[in-house]
C-alpha cells in the first residue's frame, strides 16, 4: 500500500484522494480501493441511476486528454520503468478499441473514459502493482458480462459497450454473457486483461499462495467483486513432453533455439541424436514444459527450425522439494541447491559459483566441488 500511494502521488494530477480500507460485499470481506474525485471532476461512473438512464445529470468532463498527454503524466512521474510501460500499454489497447468504435485515429480520440483522473490513477495503479508483485505471467479465463444497457458520455450504449467488444476481438478475449442486467466489464477493465494476460489456460494443477478480492462500486444483483489469486504450479504436476526430429537444421540455429525455447518457460530442453530414414544423422528436439506453456513451444519450435510436426505426450513426474541457499565457504560464498526427500538431504553446488570460485583462484573444479559438499554437511 505505501509503494503504492507514493507511486500515485508522483502523478501529476489533482482533484481527487486515494481511499483503501475493507469493505462486506454479499457477506465477502473484501479490499475496497476508491478514487475519491472531487466535485469538479465527478464523472457519475458509481451512480447506478445515471448509469442506467433513470436520471439526467449535468456533466461537465473537464479533464478530456488525449493519448499524448496521458503518456506524458506517466513519463514524468516516478514510478519503475516496467510499471510505466504496463501503463501506456493499457492505455494503447483501450484508444485503439475507443477509435475504432467512433472511427477515428488513436492520436484523435479525446474522451473522458481514457482522460478522467479515476481512470489514469486505476490503470497506473494496476501496473504499480503488478511491477511490485513481480508478476510476470497472467491467466484469465474468461470474463463475466451482463446484459442491458448503460449511459456513458456519448449517450445509452448495449452492453457489452462498443470498446468493450473491440478489445474482446483483437486479443482474443473470452467473454460469457450472463443473465443479469448491468456493465460487468468496463473498457478500462478489458484493456488492463488484454494488456496483462499471457495466457487463458490455467494449470491442471496448482497451488493458492495468496487470494485477493476486489469489490466494485456499482450494486448489481450479481455480486460485484474481483478475485486474484497468487498460484505456483505443483511440483508434482503432470507435464508435457514436446519431440520433433530435425535432420535438415544447423548446429547454430538448433542452439539458438534452446534458449528460446528455456526463455518461453520451458522446464527442461535437450536434444538426442538419431538416425532417420536413409541412415541421415539428425537430432530429436525435446522439451517438457507446462500444459499453459504448450502452444507458445509449439509456436517457437514451427518458427524457428525446419520441424513441420511435434509430438506431445502428457506425462507424470516427481519432484524433490529443493530451494537454492547461500553458504559461506573458505572460497568465499557460494549458491547451492538444496533437495529434500524422505531419507535426508542432498547438496548440488550451482554450477557458475563453483567456476567463479576456480577462476579466482589456482584450485580445480572437483576440488572446490567437493570443499562445498563438506561445508553443507556439516551444518546438518
Amino acid at each position: 500500500e505505501k509503494v503504492l500511494l507514493e507511486s500515485l502521488k508522483s502523478l501529476d494530477l489533482s482533484g481527487y484522494e486515494v481511499k483503501i480500507s475493507r469493505v462486506n460485499k454479499n457477506g465477502i470481506d473484501a479490499c475496497d480501493f476508491s478514487v475519491i474525485l472531487d466535485e469538479k471532476h465527478e464523472n457519475f461512473d458509481h451512480d447506478m441511476e445515471y448509469l442506467h438512464g433513470k436520471k439526467e445529470v449535468h456533466t461537465h468532463f473537464h479533464q478530456h486528454r488525449r493519448l499524448s498527454e496521458i503518456a506524458e503524466i506517466i513519463n514524468n512521474s516516478s514510478i519503475s520503468h516496467r510499471a510505466k510501460n504496463i501503463s501506456l500499454k493499457i492505455f494503447d489497447v483501450l484508444a485503439e478499441a475507443e477509435a475504432k468504435a467512433h472511427n477515428v485515429s488513436k492520436e484523435e480520440v479525446s474522451f473522458h473514459e481514457v482522460g478522467a483522473i479515476d481512470s489514469i490513477v486505476d490503470i497506473v495503479a494496476v501496473a504499480v502493482c503488478i511491477d511490485n508483485l513481480d508478476i510476470t505471467d497472467v491467466i484469465v479465463p474468461v470474463l463475466y458480462e451482463g446484459t442491458g444497457f448503460v449511459r456513458c458520455r456519448h449517450g445509452i450504449l448495449p452492453v457489452p459497450v462498443p470498446a468493450v467488444l473491440n478489445i474482446a476481438s483483437k486479443h482474443s478475449i473470452k467473454l460469457k454473457i450472463t443473465d443479469y442486467e448491468g456493465e460487468f466489464v468496463t473498457p478500462t477493465g478489458a484493456a488492463i486483461v488484454a494488456a496483462l494476460t499471457t495466457s487463458i489456460d490455467l494449470p491442471e494443477n496448482f497451488i493458492v499462495k495468496k487470494v485477493g478480492i476486489g469489490a466494485g462500486k456499482r450494486n448489481y444483483e450479481k455480486p460485484s467483486l474481483l478475485r486474484a489469486m497468487l498460484i505456483s504450479d505443483d511440483k508434482n504436476e503432470d507435464v508435457y513432453k514436446l519431440e520433433t526430429n530435425i535432420d535438415d537444421c544447423s548446429g547454430e540455429i538448433l542452439g539458438y533455439v534452446m534458449n528460446k525455447i528455456f526463455d518461453a518457460g520451458a522446464k527442461d530442453v535437450y536434444f538426442t541424436p538419431i538416425y532417420m530414414k536413409k541412415n541421415r544423422p539428425a537430432y530429436m528436439l525435446s522439451a517438457l514444459c507446462n500444459y499453459c506453456d504448450v502452444k507458445n513451444i509449439e509456436n517457437l519450435i514451427f518458427k524457428h527450425t525446419t520441424s513441420i510436426g511435434i509430438r506431445r505426450y502428457k506425462v507424470k513426474r516427481t519432484v524433490l522439494n529443493r530451494e537454492i541457499i547461500d553458504v559461506n565457504t573458505s572460497f568465499g560464498a557460494v549458491k547451492v541447491k538444496k533437495c529434500m526427500f524422505q531419507d535426508g538431504v542432498k547438496y548440488y553446488p550451482e554450477y557458475e559459483s563453483v567456476v567463479k570460485i576456480c577462476n579466482n583462484s589456482d584450485v580445480s573444479y572437483q576440488q572446490v566441488y567437493n570443499h562445498i559438499i563438506s561445508v553443507c554437511e556439516s551444518m546438518e
